[in-house]
């Protein structure tokens, strides 16, 4: 009885472990890593939206940003949550 027990469990907590390594683990790094990003965000910062904007970061408050875009010098409130990226020079 134990025996099969055991039979069953073990197979079920290295499903479990594997899962974790290959799929929580990760996505909590990425979630630590992007709100970092967020909370590093300054004024003429040039952010990329998840809707494709790319625009230059004018005024930051709480939660909320206005971002500066195209040649029109179009202003756009948005919420940090929608930022993708910030935009490096380097890259």
């Amino acid at each position: 009885m134990a025996q099969a027990l055991i039979q069953i469990v073990i197979p079920f907590a290295a499903m479990f472990a594997i899962m974790y390594f290959l799929l929580i683990l990760p996505e909590k790094k990425r979630s630590k890593k992007y709100n970092n990003m967020l909370a590093e965000l300054q004024v003429n910062d040039e952010v990329l939206t998840r809707g494709g904007i790319v625009g230059k970061i004018i005024t930051i408050d709480e939660d909320q940003l206005v971002i500066q875009s195209g040649p029109d010098r179009v202003r756009i409130r948005v919420t940090k949550n929608s930022v993708a990226q910030k935009i490096t020079k380097d890259a």
